[in-house]
C-alpha cells in the first residue's frame, strides 16, 4: 500500500477512534448526571419523609401522653367489671367512636369556638383541671361498683369515651397540635393514638388475669391520685400562664 493512501487510511481510523471514544465520554457523562439527579431526587424525598417523620413525632407524643391508656386502664376496668365480656367490646367500640367523632369537632372547630366564646387555652387549662380534679376525688373517695352496673349503652360514650380517653387534656393537646403541626398530621396521631388505645384495652383481659381484680381496683386508686396531680399541674399552668399574661 503507497504511503500516502495508508496515511489517509490511518488517519481515517485514527479519527474514528477520536469520535468513538468522545461519543463514549458524552453517553458515559449523560448517565452520570441522570444518576446524580435520581440521587438528588432520593436525597430530597429521604429528607421529606425526615421531616415528616419528624414532625408525626411531635404530634403522637404529646397526644400519647395526654390520652395515657396506659393510666386509665384500670380505671376501664373497675366500671367494666361486672359487664360482660360481649357488653365490653360494644363498650368499648362506642367508646373509641365516641372520643373520635368528639376529637374531630373539637380539631376542626375547636380554634373558631375560642374565639367565638372568647376562650383562651389556659382558660380551658383551667376548666379542664377541675372537671378532672372532681373526677378523680369522686374516684377516690367512691367505690366504682355503681358504676359497673350502669347501662352498657352510656357508659361507653360516658365516661369511659368522654372524659376519660379524650379529656380536657386531650383535647387542649389537639388544638395546639394544630398550630405547630397543621391538621394532617394531628390528624394521624389522633387515629393512631385511638387504635392503640383501643388494642390496650381490647387485651385488659389479660391484665386481669394477671393483677386479678383486687389489685385492679388498688391501681385504679393510685392513679386516681395522678389523675388529681395532673388535674392540679392542669389549673396551676393555667392560673400561673393567665397572671403572667396579664402583667405583660
Amino acid at each position: 500500500m503507497p504511503l500516502s493512501v495508508a496515511s489517509e487510511y490511518d488517519c481515517f481510523f485514527v479519527g474514528k477512534t477520536i469520535v468513538s471514544s468522545s461519543f463514549d465520554f458524552a453517553h458515559v457523562g449523560a448517565v452520570m448526571n441522570k444518576t446524580s439527579r435520581k440521587f438528588k431526587n432520593i436525597g430530597l424525598y429521604c429528607q421529606l419523609m425526615e421531616s415528616i417523620g419528624k414532625e408525626f413525632f411531635l404530634a403522637f407524643m404529646p397526644l400519647f401522653f395526654a390520652i395515657d391508656a396506659l393510666g386509665i386502664l384500670p380505671l376501664f376496668l373497675s366500671i367494666t367489671s361486672d359487664s360482660r365480656n360481649a357488653d365490653i367490646k360494644k363498650i368499648l367500640r362506642d367508646a373509641i367512636f365516641a372520643a373520635f367523632i368528639v376529637s374531630v369537632v373539637f380539631l376542626l372547630t375547636g380554634k373558631l369556638l375560642f374565639r367565638s366564646f372568647g376562650i383562651t387555652a389556659d382558660d380551658f387549662r383551667i376548666g379542664g383541671g377541675l372537671v378532672l380534679l372532681l373526677i378523680a376525688i369522686l374516684n377516690l373517695l367512691f367505690s366504682s361498683e355503681g358504676q359497673g352496673r350502669s347501662s352498657s349503652n352510656e357508659m361507653g360514650v360516658v365516661p369511659i369515651g368522654i372524659p376519660l380517653i379524650i379529656g380536657p387534656a386531650a383535647l387542649t393537646t389537639i388544638i395546639m397540635s394544630v398550630d405547630r403541626h397543621g391538621l394532617v398530621i394531628t390528624l394521624l396521631s389522633l387515629v393512631i393514638n385511638l387504635l392503640l388505645t383501643w388494642l390496650i384495652f381490647s387485651n385488659s383481659k389479660y391484665i386481669v388475669r394477671v393483677m386479678g381484680k383486687g389489685g385492679t381496683r388498688a391501681f385504679g386508686k393510685v392513679a386516681s391520685l395522678f389523675l388529681a396531680a395532673i388535674a392540679v399541674m392542669m389549673i396551676r399552668v393555667g392560673i400561673t400562664n393567665t397572671i403572667m399574661g396579664g402583667l405583660k
